[in-house]
C-alpha cells in the first residue's frame, strides 16, 4: 500500500516545477510544513529547476530545511546563454553539477547505478560520451574510438568507453567531475553552440549523421537520462527537462526513430502529448494506409527511446493493430546506446 509520504515523495518533481493539480497542491502543502525530509527533498528540487535558469516555478511557503543548500545553489555559476539548440544540454550539464555538488568526497560515489557502474564511473562515462563531439568541433584531437581507423562505432565505443572508465577509476571522483565539467565547458563555449549556421552543418557521430545542433540535443538526453539515472539510485528524486528543452528532445527522439523504422515500415501514427501540448507524426511508410495510432507521454518516450523503460509496461493508448504498435515500440527501446 502507498503511504501519504511515498505519494507525496512521488510528486516532488511536479510540485518543484509548479505543475501540481489543485487537489495535489492541497496534499503536498500540508505534508511538506510537518516533514523534515520531504521539506528538504522539495527545497532541493526547487533549487535546481530555478538554477537551470527556466522560468519562474509557482510560489508557495518555502520548506525550511536545507537551507544551506538552497544558498549553494543559487550562487552556482549560471547555464552559458547558448543558442536554442544547445540550451538543453546547458541545463542537462547544470543540473548533474548541483546533483553531484550535494556529494562531499566521502559520499556514495560506490553506489550502484546502471550497467554495473556506479556513481563516479556514470560520470566517467558522460567524459567519455562527449569526446566525439568534443573532437568534431576541434577540442580535442581525435582518436581510435571517433572512428578514424575505420573501426565500427560501436566497437570503437565500447573498447574507449572501458579505455576511460578504467582511467578514472584510478582518479578520484572530483578529479573525474572535473575533467567532465572541463570538457562540458569548451562543448558550451564552442562557436557551434551560439550560431545556428554553424550548427546547421551535418556531420556522423555514433553511427548517425545529424546537423551539429542535433548532436547537441544527443548530448542534453544522455546527460538527463544518466543524471536521472543517478538520482534514483540515491533516492534523489529529478525534475524531467523543463518543458521547451523536453519537447525538444521529443522531437529529436521521433526523427531517429523515423529514420531507424524507414520507409518500407508499416505507418504508425504517434503522438506524444501531455497537459494540453501535443504533437503527432507518421511514421514509417508514406504510401501506406496508417496500421496503428500510438499514444505516448513525452517524458515516457524519452526513457523508451532511452533504454530505461520495459516497452510493456510504458503507459500508452493504441488503437488499430497492436502487434504493429509494439514492434514500434520495441524497435525505439533496442535504439538506446546510453
Amino acid at each position: 500500500m502507498t503511504t501519504d509520504h511515498e505519494a507525496v515523495r512521488e510528486l516532488l518533481g511536479a510540485w518543484a516545477v509548479g505543475a501540481l493539480m489543485p487537489g495535489d497542491e492541497r496534499t503536498v502543502a500540508p505534508h511538506l510544513a510537518d516533514c523534515d525530509p520531504c521539506a528538504a527533498e522539495a527545497t532541493r528540487l526547487r533549487a535546481v529547476v530555478r538554477h537551470l535558469d527556466g522560468p519562474p516555478v509557482a510560489e508557495g511557503p518555502a520548506p525550511t530545511a536545507d537551507r544551506g543548500l538552497a544558498l549553494a545553489l543559487r550562487t552556482r555559476p549560471a547555464v552559458p546563454r547558448t543558442a536554442a539548440h544547445a540550451a538543453p544540454y546547458a541545463a542537462a550539464v547544470s543540473g548533474l553539477r548541483a546533483l553531484l555538488g550535494e556529494l562531499d568526497e566521502h559520499g556514495p560515489w560506490g553506489t550502484p547505478v546502471v550497467h554495473g557502474w556506479n556513481v563516479h564511473d556514470t560520470v566517467a562515462h558522460l567524459l567519455a560520451a562527449d569526446e566525439p563531439l568534443a573532437v568534431r568541433l576541434g577540442l580535442r584531437a581525435p582518436g581510435p574510438w571517433d572512428g578514424v581507423d575505420g573501426a565500427p562505432w560501436r566497437a570503437a565505443w565500447a573498447s574507449r568507453t572501458e579505455e576511460v572508465l578504467r582511467r578514472e577509476r584510478g582518479r578520484t571522483p572530483a578529479e573525474t567531475i572535473a575533467s567532465w565539467q572541463d570538457q562540458a565547458t569548451a562543448l558550451l563555449s564552442a562557436p557551434e553552440a551560439y550560431d545556428p549556421e554553424l550548427a546547421g552543418r551535418a556531420t556522423e557521430l555514433m553511427g548517425v549523421r545529424l546537423p551539429l545542433a542535433d548532436h547537441f540535443l544527443v548530448r542534453a538526453f544522455e546527460a538527463w537520462v544518466h543524471t536521472d539515472d543517478i538520482g534514483r539510485a540515491l533516492d534523489r528524486p529529478v525534475p524531467p527537462p523543463l518543458s521547451p528543452h523536453l519537447w525538444q528532445l521529443v522531437r529529436l527522439a521521433v526523427r531517429i526513430l523515423d529514420l531507424a523504422l524507414g520507409p518500407k515500415a508499416p505507418a504508425v501514427a504517434l503522438t506524444v502529448a501531455e497537459a494540453g501540448d501535443e504533437v503527432s507524426w507518421v511514421l514509417g511508410s508514406g504510401a501506406e494506409p496508417v496500421s496503428a495510432e500510438l499514444v505516448l507521454g513525452p517524458v515516457d518516450f524519452c526513457l523508451l527511446m532511452g533504454g530505461r523503460v520495459d516497452p510493456a509496461e510504458v503507459p500508452r493508448g493504441i488503437s488499430g493493430s497492436e502487434s504493429v504498435a509494439d514492434q514500434v515500440m520495441a524497435r525505439a527501446a533496442s535504439l538506446a546506446w546510453l
